[in-house]
């Protein structure tokens, strides 16, 4: 299914993103501090925890288990809300989504609208809807949010630390210029002031939104985490409170959600618990607070594409972005590289499920080293490298959209590579071939070789891989290890060693006549 979504964050293509990217020297840093930062955080906190693999194994179980069963758990839910007084509405797509709750404000004649952060409100573009009734005032309550929304709302870079791009001076002069702040740019005082103008703001609110970490099937209330509060006073001042939650976002009961809660935390930001853990529903008769009305928009958009296929397991992503944390490739490019507001491995395999084709992220299933830290890391045991990988196999076998003469170089690399003639025929060839592209420079012990030669330029698909990495030019035939290894006296090589090989080759013997 092709659905109206709103994921694509930029209308550059991937290589003018990654080279903005590259230019963004501040981004670059601190996407690395914050890499190392958590690590040291997050894998503390589960040390902490004990037996992590183990945890891994249930969280992993857990998820399988809603997602396996989701149309049960999803009626459960469904169910149990509007026995609490609330009601769901079911969005097939972003355009649903964003109708349902724009028309609920100009029924309410609401003019004043606070959020708290939430990837899926971003997913179906609901900030920009609600900002096109006539009057409306609409406020993004998390501090990074609120941050990229003075900054015109800017694009988040990551999925728990959404301002990680922006400096203390960027902030400074984003508060000075659409609040008229007139302090220092220390971050004290500007979260200071940005607390006074959200509070005023949260004081005369009529409705809120909000996210959903997980929604818990069998008593209809849905929990949130946060680290500042913001969202428990979304909750608690307001009449009306709407509740965006994407389809798998669910666990069966509290024991669940209690365990995926712990989970997240420590792999989200390195603590135990969150701040705020809140479960939440319907303000019961007689209480002081909580919402009167109570809605829940359950959203596919274009998730329903991942059940019974090979994608299902990203369906059970809790959005920690431990895979972001660790991923080289993200350290590089940062969230704007990917065009996604789902950026790093996960969003590498989920933009193009919810978006139904590969027309707008075909290179994001290549924006990864396959080095497989992020199926390390993962809590829930998602296989995202595996996930690339059958995004690539689709691309390349299904819908055949490599470059023609990209597919046939690699092509004749698969055969000279795959036949030995062939590949020594190359190595006797290799330096006579590459000696005219290599820069010429003096001898230097610091080069590989001690010609201080390589290749700033190759044609074709070689061309991304010189263009960010030094390829040194081959030394003679003569001169090489294969040519060093054969004229070596048997004598100079350690006899355990000599015998340990002279029986491999005789076992690869064995095997290529078997």
């Amino acid at each position: 299914m092709k659905t109206g979504s709103m994921i694509r964050s930029s209308d550059h293509d991937f290589l003018t993103r990654v080279k903005e990217s590259e230019e963004d020297t501040f981004a670059q840093k601190a996407v690395a501090k914050a890499q190392d930062a958590q690590w040291i955080k997050r894998e503390g906190a589960r040390r902490e925890l004990g037996n992590w693999e183990d945890w891994r194994k249930l969280g992993e179980q857990i998820r399988q288990h809603t997602v396996r069963y989701l149309p049960d758990y999803l009626e459960e839910f469904s169910d149990n809300v509007e026995s609490n007084g609330g009601h769901v509405f079911f969005a097939q797509t972003d355009i649903e989504a964003r109708d349902f709750i724009t028309n609920l404000a100009r029924e309410k004649q609401v003019k004043h609208v606070v959020k708290s952060k939430s990837m899926v409100t971003t997913e179906i573009g609901i900030d920009e809807a609600l900002l096109e009734i006539p009057g409306m005032e609409l406020l993004e309550t998390d501090l990074a949010e609120f941050i990229l929304q003075q900054d015109d709302w800017d694009q988040p870079t990551h999925l728990v630390f959404p301002a990680l791009h922006k400096n203390r001076d960027q902030v400074r002069e984003v508060f000075m210029e659409k609040l008229g702040y007139e302090g220092d740019n220390d971050p004290q005082h500007l979260a200071r002031f940005a607390r006074k103008v959200m509070r005023k703001r949260f004081l005369e609110n009529e409705m809120s939104i909000t996210g959903c970490n997980f929604a818990v099937a069998d008593n209809g209330m849905i929990n949130l985490d946060t680290n500042e509060g913001n969202a428990d006073l979304c909750m608690a001042i307001p009449k009306i409170q709407v509740v965006c939650m994407g389809m798998e976002r669910i666990v069966p009961g509290m024991r669940e959600a209690e365990t995926i809660d712990n989970m997240l935390a420590r792999s989200a930001v390195g603590q135990k618990i969150t701040t705020y853990c809140t479960f939440t529903s319907r303000q019961v008769d007689g209480e002081s607070d909580g919402p009167e009305e109570f809605y829940v928009v359950i959203i596919d958009n274009g998730r329903s594409n991942a059940l019974g296929t090979d994608f299902e397991p990203i369906l059970q992503c809790i959005r920690c972005a431990s895979c972001l944390n660790v991923c080289p490739v993200y350290r590089h490019i940062g969230g704007h590289g990917y065009g996604s507001i789902y950026p790093g491995p996960v969003g590498s395999i989920l933009s193009p499920v919810l978006q139904g084709n590969y027309d707008d992220f075909a290179e994001l299933p290549y924006a990864c080293s396959l080095c497989t830290a992020c199926t390390s890391t993962c809590p829930v045991k998602i296989p995202l490298h595996k996930l690339l990988l059958k995004h690539r196999e689709i691309e390349m076998d299904d819908i055949h959209q490599s470059k023609l003469i990209d597919d046939v170089v690699m092509r004749v690399v698969g055969l000279g590579t795959g036949h030995s003639s062939l590949f020594r025929t190359a190595l006797g060839l290799d330096h006579l071939a590459m000696a005219p592209l290599a820069r010429k420079g003096p001898e230097a012990a610091k080069n590989l070789y001690s010609d201080d030669k390589h290749v700033e330029w190759m044609p074709f698909v070689f061309g991304g891989w010189t263009k960010v990495r030094d390829l040194p030019d081959p030394p003679a035939h003569s001169k090489n290890f294969r040519s060093w290894f054969k004229t070596h006296k048997p004598a100079d090589v350690d006899p355990k060693i000599a015998k340990h090989t002279a029986q491999r080759e005789q076992e690869i013997q064995a095997e290529r006549k078997a």
